[in-house]
């Protein structure tokens, strides 16, 4: 068998892989991707994108269910759950094509199976590439980006079996439609999915150890989520442990802790969503410098591990795990491989986080807590949804847009938002921060009218008492 040998091998197909492999190619590396499953990884596949054509499923389902708001008729509304997934599945092998288009067009070559590390030296690091247990490649490569993603945590006793006790994988593709649901997590896996299934009808109980859902949010944005999220109907437990799951044929039983008091709840399923762990077994890394803790790769600030030609990008490499993270980590680290002398590192406090459910939840840098935290004296605007035309007119005026000010230097530190369409709205202030942009400058821009994006003009405004409209 000959031995493959490039310049660049990146072991994971996912949004940091393929999108390194495509970056080093655009640079004249002679690039490959090694997948063993399915190219564009958990995200496309298993994770963002078909749990958003599910969420918009919803969506359509909640505008139709109270379309005599707009002035509409919509009788006997109901869903059919067969077609619901096929919806979401048939997007996500559409984009899961588009990767292998895109890998193709760029020249770099895709080979199937699991890679693994086994030895070499540095500027010439070997790997073996097998399927179904037989090898099919070797690989030789100057550098190896890992991308090998990451895995829904198991807990001790409260492991899922597929059938009663789901992942995020079984949650997105029910056989049959679950009446009660009990969501173990309240981050944006677990909220995500509660919503969805309760804007479909289940009743949905979420049990969150920390005292708040959305824990790494603002505060103040994850009280109002919570409020509506029990005006929606569902039931929410905070600073509470599952203890126990005793599954019989019809219901799992969970027995949870509050307060030193125990309660049981009944629910048909249970979806475990507590966190994720790297994907860092059986890829070679055991005889090498490449260090591990807490389940993840340790890397520097260009995605270099301690062994030298060995990077490693993504979930595997750590928090926050979100695929454009992991996108932009696979730019820093071909461009830093390739000698470019304009390479930043990653400035995790630019990096916008989102949450699709109803009403959406978006942020970027630092919460209210956080600033006053690190000493900083600040200055808080806020704008309601129930202040702008646009919202009003979209029949969306629940919601809220808050922004986070030095009061000395007038630096933008964080912003918050929730309601309508504020995934959308977030990279303003992304955008804002990464051009190191001054409350003077976003009060001089002109937005809009009518549109959402007003109410983040408002809400800077409100933080130097110059708000118009409310």
């Amino acid at each position: 068998m000959a031995d493959k040998q490039f310049d660049l091998v990146v072991v994971g197909g996912g949004p940091g892989g393929y999108v390194a492999a495509i970056r080093a190619a655009q640079l004249g590396m002679k690039a490959a991707v090694i997948e063993a499953n399915h190219l564009g990884g958990i995200c496309l596949n298993w994770g963002c994108i078909p749990t958003k054509a599910l969420l918009r499923t919803s969506e359509i389902y909640h505008y139709m269910q109270n379309a005599e708001a707009y002035g509409l008729k919509a009788d006997n509304v109901s869903f059919d759950l067969k077609k619901v997934v096929e919806r979401s599945r048939g997007v996500a092998k559409q984009l899961n094509q588009g990767v292998g288009f895109l890998l193709k067009k760029n020249k770099v070559e895709v080979i199937d199976g699991w890679g693994k590390l086994a030895g070499g030296k540095p500027g010439a690091h070997k790997l073996v590439v097998e399927k179904d247990g037989k090898k099919v490649a070797d690989v030789t490569a100057k550098n190896v980006i890992l991308a090998t993603g990451a895995r829904a945590r198991q807990l001790p006793g409260l492991e899922a079996d597929g059938e009663q006790v789901w992942t995020y994988r079984e949650a997105m593709v029910p056989k049959e439609f679950p009446k009660s649901l009990l969501v173990v997590g309240s981050g944006a896996i677990g909220i995500e999915f509660a919503s969805f299934y309760r804007t479909l009808g289940a009743e949905v109980t979420v049990v969150e150890v920390l005292d708040r859902v959305l824990p790494v949010e603002d505060e103040e944005i994850s009280d109002l989520a919570a409020k509506a999220f029990e005006a929606q109907g569902m039931k929410l437990i905070t600073g509470a442990t599952v203890k126990s799951l005793y599954k019989q044929h019809d219901k799992v039983t969970a027995t949870i802790e509050k307060d030193g008091k125990f309660q049981n709840i009944d629910a048909e399923r249970v979806i475990m969503a507590v966190g994720i762990v790297g994907n860092v077994e059986n890829i070679g890394i055991e005889d090498t410098k490449v260090k591990v803790e807490k389940a993840h790769i340790v890397i520097d600030e260009w995605g270099q591990t301690g062994e030298p030609g060995i990077w490693a990008i993504g979930d595997v490499a750590g928090p926050p795990w979100l695929a454009h993270k992991a996108s932009h980590e696979g730019i820093i680290a071909v461009e830093r491989i390739a000698g470019q002398k304009d390479v930043h590192p990653l400035d995790t406090s630019r990096i916008p986080g989102c949450t699709y459910c109803s009403p959406q939840v978006a942020s970027v840098g630092m919460t209210e807590t956080a600033a006053k935290k690190a000493g900083r004296k600040i200055k808080v605007g806020r704008f309601p949804f129930q202040g702008n035309g646009k919202a009003i007119a979209l029949g969306e005026p629940e919601g809220l847009v808050k922004t986070i000010f030095d009061a000395d230097t007038g630096e933008l530190l964080g912003a918050h938002m929730i309601g309508a369409e504020v995934t959308e709205l977030i990279q303003g202030y992304g955008i804002a921060k990464t051009l190191e942009t001054t409350e003077h400058e976003l009060i001089e821009s002109v937005f809009p009218h009518p549109t959402l994006s007003e109410m983040m003009h408002e809400s800077v405004l409100d933080a130097y008492g110059r708000t118009i409209h409310f």
